[in-house]
């Protein structure tokens, strides 16, 4: 985080931007009649009225967060999905044509997809053998154009945790922004770097309700920056980003915590079960350590596994083509059952 300016970073256009600005956004009381967003005021045909725009800025969900991620609302964005935390990224730093960013593969391919979109060059400094950061060649990969760096910790797809002073290393010496993608960290012993964000500016950790927390099918990925970042994203994302079905369900699920627990206690429980159950088939060559909720393994052949296991309904990810993961398919740590029947279906497998 050397002479770190935010700044310098964001591109002119969204200094000067004018953002969108609603009468919601404008009036802060509590008003009874609203005639301002030309809405139906009659209503819907639904048992509950959504005839009225949602909450811009989502504070009563951004309050609970709040208690129980230890952030101020204000630190708080969410977005409709980690994919928009990712895309507004890359609108607010990265001049099309002209940046760059750091990925570290194998790792989530949306950052990669993303980039391309915003026609944003990838530098691509492959993890080491052990699937760990590869710090020196990251810091030689650095340029003037260079603004953003992804770190999947615990990382997707091979489920372990990145070496937490590697990550302390990168921040302190990057110049861009570093974003810390914890959508697993629930399942992991490694603690967040949710409490690091006072002490780096240059600082974003995204993390999911989609996870842990079940609520995949609701779309609320979230961001923890400072202050000035977190204000870059609510001047540049929809207005109406989260919609309030989502809004509303994320505050209820957000009252069940010790539900999640026990559901987290169960997944790791599995995942332990599964490495034990899998090891003893041998056409799994490797399974790696998982700080996920998931099992990459290495097999002696990825495709031909993944054909017989989709022709048995049992889908599972194959891997295979990205960088060290060679005949590596990806096992979701699923329920006592769900694992039960694969398992079944493996042993049947050099039979069928």
């Amino acid at each position: 985080m050397k002479n770190f300016n935010l700044d310098d970073l964001v591109r002119d256009n969204i200094k000067s931007l004018q953002p969108y600005s609603s009468a919601r956004t404008e009036y802060s009381g509590k008003a009874s009649i609203f005639l301002d967003a030309n809405e139906n005021s009659y209503g819907s045909p639904l048992d509950e009225n959504y005839n009225r725009y949602p909450d811009p800025l989502q504070w009563e969900l951004k309050q609970d967060l709040s208690k129980i991620k230890g952030i101020p609302p204000q630190n708080i964005f969410i977005g409709n999905g980690s994919d928009e935390v990712i895309d507004l990224a890359f609108r607010i730093f990265c001049e099309p044509g002209k940046s760059n960013i750091i990925t570290c593969p194998p790792t989530y391919g949306m950052y990669k997809v993303c980039a391309n979109i915003n026609d944003v060059r990838v530098k691509e400094i492959n993890l080491t053998e052990d699937f760990q950061l590869d710090v020196e060649r990251i810091l030689g990969a650095i340029d003037s154009n260079t603004r953003l760096l992804f770190i999947c910790s615990p990382n997707n797809p091979t489920g372990n945790n990145m070496n937490r002073m590697d990550i302390e290393l990168l921040i302190n010496n990057f110049p861009g922004i570093v974003i810390i993608d914890e959508a697993y960290i629930n399942y992991s012993k490694q603690k967040t770097f949710l409490q690091e964000l006072t002490e780096y500016e240059n600082l974003i950790v995204m993390q999911t309700l989609s996870k842990a927390w079940g609520l995949a099918a609701l779309r609320l990925g979230l961001a923890f920056a400072s202050g000035k970042i977190i204000e870059l994203f609510n001047k540049v994302k929809p207005p109406y980003n989260i919609n309030l079905s989502s809004q509303q369900l994320g505050i209820k699920a957000l009252s069940g915590i010790d539900e999640v627990n026990a559901n987290i206690k169960n997944t790791v429980e599995q995942r332990t079960f599964l490495q034990k159950e899998l090891s003893q088939f041998n056409f799994m060559q490797k399974i790696y350590p998982s700080d996920a909720n998931f099992l990459l393994i290495k097999t002696d052949d990825a495709d031909k596994l993944y054909k017989y296991l989709s022709g048995k309904k049992i889908i599972v990810r194959n891997r295979s083509k990205e960088p060290l993961c060679g005949n590596c398919i990806r096992i979701t740590v699923g329920t006592p059952e769900e694992n039960e029947s694969l398992i079944d279906a493996l042993k049947k497998y050099r039979n069928d």
